[in-house]
């Protein structure tokens, strides 16, 4: 017969164990709390990571720990943030999956440096004196101030979310490794490639109106002047719609769209051979809604395929690199660094091939455009006629009779 000296014992574990589960989750959904202001990863990601606050109360960090065991001593990997953004959000979601598929055994500290040089400093004398195996530089600003600040560390550093470093002057080629602790991945598509999909879109393309945010200095750089002189070379003319104050992007572009509508119209009255062409400028893409309306019948490509999405508040096609894909590839230069079979020093600067191929059929039924059947085999994102899911990552969307 069990006694009743037992069965409480037993009770009282079994009700710590009930205490104890809500009470991680809780300091999971607070840690997450402290720092949605900067950093934020989809739930599915968090089957996998249990996120806590580190140490002192600090609204500029988050711990991240597997959940499972992995095999192997423990690595730490730094995040470094420079403010919030939806696409950091998609490309840490994206690196937490591929490490957790992969099994290596990880604790991954992502912090915000808020642009500030002495806190990046700081940081980065942490990630010395606490051993870090890896640093990451989350978008083109933390790579540029790493880079210009810090290309002595002597800790591996990939660079993630980030545009072009060659274009940025922060490489000399595609073809060879940086010779230091840098091992750059790239979010934009080759020029020639851009192009060659652009002619094959309109072979007697006449007009590009080029939509950046002129305060984002990457896109500037990297995106919007590069294609304008390679277009110009080739007796295209490139207009440059450029927003001024990113906080007034809408009311700017209700202007500023309209305007090259007009001017496009000088040397192609009828539309046909004329495109607008959004950078990856956030302030920018944010307001595909107004430029759709304006644009009319001018189809609105962008270089970022997450732009052209479900329904009608969409780019009509993307010929670039999602987040998603160009993360995957950071995360894949990391595990190579973190196992060993790779160095920084000659890691060549990661692009993205074939590029990433997004379609809206519904957005090009409505201005008439026809999409080359090519485009539509290579495509990675596909949302049909009436603007739903129809290819997702590659993967055709099953959907239910009448649904």
């Amino acid at each position: 017969m069990i006694r009743v000296a037992t069965v409480i014992r037993l009770l009282a574990i079994c009700m710590a164990l009930l205490l104890a589960m809500p009470a991680a989750a809780s300091t999971s959904d607070d840690a997450l709390r402290d720092v949605a202001a900067w950093f934020a990863v989809d739930d599915k990601a968090l089957d996998h990571w249990l996120p806590s606050a580190p140490g002192a109360a600090d609204d500029r960090r988050i711990l991240l720990q597997r959940k499972s065991a992995a095999d192997g001593p423990l690595q730490r990997v730094m995040v470094i943030y420079p403010r919030k953004s939806t696409a950091y959000d998609v490309a840490m979601s994206t690196m937490l999956h591929d490490f957790a598929a992969r099994q290596l055994n990880l604790e991954i500290l992502a912090v915000n440096f808020a642009r500030d040089p002495q806190r990046g400093a700081s940081l980065i004398a942490e990630a010395r004196r606490e051993g870090y195996a890896l640093v990451y530089a989350m978008g083109s600003e933390t790579a540029e101030w790493l880079y210009q600040d810090h290309r002595d560390i002597d800790i591996p550093v990939v660079t993630v979310c980030a545009k072009d470093p060659v274009q940025l002057g922060q490489m000399p080629d595609y073809d060879r490794g940086s010779g230091n602790s840098f091992a750059f991945t790239s979010l934009n598509v080759l020029l020639d490639v851009q192009i060659g999909y652009l002619r094959e879109l309109k072979p007697q393309l006449k007009n590009v109106a080029i939509l950046v945010d002129e305060k984002n200095t990457s896109a500037v750089t990297t995106q919007a002047r590069p294609i304008a002189e390679a277009l110009q070379r080739q007796g295209i003319q490139a207009l440059k719609v450029a927003v001024t104050n990113p906080a007034q992007a809408k009311e700017q572009l209700a202007t500023l769209v309209p305007a090259a509508v007009d001017e496009m119209r000088r040397s192609d009255p009828a539309l046909e051979q004329s495109v607008f062409w959004v950078t990856g400028s956030t302030s920018v893409f944010s307001e595909i809604a107004t430029i759709n309306a304006q644009s009319g019948k001018v189809p609105v490509l962008a270089v970022v395929p997450e732009v052209v999405q479900a329904g009608t508040d969409s780019a009509v096609l993307s010929i670039g690199v999602s987040f998603e894909s160009n993360a995957q590839l950071a995360a894949l230069y990391g595990v190579d660094i973190l196992t060993g079979k790779s160095r920084p020093a000659s890691m060549k600067v990661g692009v993205v091939s074939p590029p990433d191929i997004a379609i809206n059929f519904l957005r090009a039924r409505e201005i008439g455009l026809k999409i080359p059947f090519s485009f539509f085999e290579a495509a990675t994102f596909v949302f049909d006629a009436d603007g739903r899911p129809a290819r997702i990552r590659g993967q055709t969307v099953s959907r239910q009779p009448g649904g």
